[in-house]
This record gives C-alpha cells, sequence and structure tokens, in this order.
C-alpha cells in the first residue's frame, strides 16, 4: 500500500501541473460513457496509466476514459480510476479531482481493499483510505504533510444533490426540499470529489446523485467514482446506500462502466432516506 500512496503523490504533483500548462479544448472523441472528451482528459489518464502500470504490485488497470480494461501478467492490485472527475470546471477554474478504487481479485465492491481520492484546489489534498483508517495528506509547496483524519458527525447541514431538477422524481424533490426547511444549506458544484470532500472536511451533510427520467441508473459510475468514495466514507462513520437502501459496496457489477443512483452522508441523512422511503 505505501508505493501506491507514494504513487498517487506522484501523480497528485504532475497532474496539479498538467492542470496548470495544458489547455481547456474539446476533442473530437468520446470516452466510454459518451461525454466529449477535453485534452487534458486524454493527458491526465495517460500519466496516470503509464504511472501505475509500472508499479511490479499492479496487475491491471481501468480508466473511465477507456473502454476496457488493461491487464499484466504479474501483479496483485487492480486499479480503476476516474483520471480527472469534474474537468467540465478547469476553464472556471473550480476544484476537480482524481478518483482512485484499489481492487484484488477482480473489479468489483466486495473486492475493493483501499480508496483514495486527489483534490486539485487553492491546495493540492489527498485522502487515502485503508483497513478502516483515513490519511489526510496535504502538500505544502516543499513536502507532504499529515493533516487531522476527518471524521463524520452524526448529523450535518450540507445538502448537495446531482442531477437536472426537473428530471428528479416527485419523492426526491420532497426529500431535498425537506434537508432544506430544516436549516440545510445548498452546497453543489456539479463535481463530485470537491462535494463530497466539502461534507467530509466539514463534518457531515448528505449528497445524492438520483436515478432521473433521463438517467434511470444514475450516472455516477461504480468502479471508478461511487466505491470508492463509499469506502472513504464508511471508514469516517458515514454511510452510503443505493436509492432503495441497500449498500452501495454490496452491489454487484456487471461490467466496467455500470452506474448507480448513490447517496452519501452522516447517519441521520442516511436514516432520513431511508425513513422517508420506507426501509
Amino acid at each position: 500500500m505505501q508505493t501506491l500512496l507514494h504513487t498517487i503523490k506522484e501523480i497528485a504533483l504532475q497532474t496539479h501541473t498538467l492542470l496548470q500548462q495544458a489547455n481547456c479544448n474539446y476533442l473530437e472523441s468520446i470516452n466510454s460513457n459518451g461525454d466529449t472528451q477535453l485534452q487534458v482528459d486524454v493527458m491526465a489518464d495517460k500519466l496516470i496509466e503509464e504511472k501505475f502500470l509500472a508499479l511490479p504490485c499492479v496487475k491491471g488497470i481501468c480508466s473511465e476514459e477507456k473502454k476496457e480494461a488493461i491487464y499484466k501478467q504479474e501483479g496483485e492490485f487492480l486499479i480503476a480510476y476516474d483520471p480527472l472527475d469534474g474537468s467540465s470546471l478547469v476553464d472556471s477554474n473550480l476544484s476537480i479531482g482524481s478518483i482512485f478504487g484499489i481492487y484484488k481479485t477482480e473489479f468489483s465492491g466486495k473486492n475493493l481493499v483501499a480508496s483514495s481520492y486527489i483534490i486539485y484546489g487553492p491546495k493540492i489534498e489527498i485522502i487515502f483510505a485503508y483497513q478502516n483508517q483515513v490519511l489526510h495528506l496535504g502538500f505544502n509547496g516543499k513536502e507532504w504533510k499529515e493533516k487531522e483524519m476527518p471524521k463524520l458527525k452524526e448529523k450535518g447541514k450540507i445538502n448537495a444533490t446531482g442531477g437536472t431538477q426537473k428530471n428528479w422524481s416527485t419523492m426526491h424533490k420532497n426529500i431535498i426540499e425537506s434537508f432544506f426547511q430544516e436549516g440545510y444549506r445548498l452546497r453543489y458544484s456539479g463535481g463530485m470529489v470537491p462535494d463530497l470532500h466539502q461534507i467530509l472536511i466539514k463534518g457531515g451533510g448528505i449528497f445524492s446523485y438520483p436515478a432521473t427520467s433521463d438517467a434511470p441508473n444514475g450516472k455516477l459510475r461504480k468502479l471508478f467514482e461511487v466505491f470508492p468514495f463509499a469506502y472513504v466514507y464508511e471508514c469516517c462513520g458515514g454511510e452510503a446506500i443505493t436509492e432503495d437502501g441497500k449498500r452501495l459496496l454490496d452491489l454487484p457489477c456487471k461490467n466496467l462502466h455500470d452506474t448507480t443512483p448513490c447517496f452519501f452522508g452522516s447517519k441521520y441523512e442516511i436514516s432520513k432516506f431511508k425513513n422517508t422511503k420506507g426501509f
């Protein structure tokens, strides 16, 4: 794990440099999810691919930007990653991130053994979760320094929810409105990493990306986004569930780019979703 963490540190600094230098032009190509790729998406994807495949401990990788996984003959770990989550925010200079799921044997939630993400904002920070421990690192311009381990309180005050509102179900609209009636604050940037990181660092709240009429299976990908954050939130005292109240990490994965509706939060917010829906 130390080798993987060291590599993620290198990826963080090199990707940060890339973001400062690269342009935000759209290419003619699309990724596995049908999104038009930015040049910086492709460059970050290649950087991360080369870093991980160079490690003897890595047996294979799959990327949100590629249709198929790449495997080697030897190695122990499988890495699923989103090279630049929220890359469409780059041109508006908002925080974005990279997400990593670390698996063994095969790409599935039950085989996730660690996860990590990087946030590129005013500061570069890394969250690395392994064996119910969460390491929080910040780069001060010279070296990485350990920060206080994040912990979710029983109840938060942030409400971040994705999807186009006109495509929400009536039930989801009512649940979200009920949080606002309790005094929750809307905090949603359109980037999964900055929004979930803010809830984590502020100590609690709810992030939801529901099923919508135009995306009934949700939009966020299990292997690259949902499972890694579910692992982090559980390690930090929170919960991560499906729309029908199931634990996200217990979901099967039919293919590398499976998506699912997802809900991440403190105990109170998740229990409210369950109670409202009768689970």
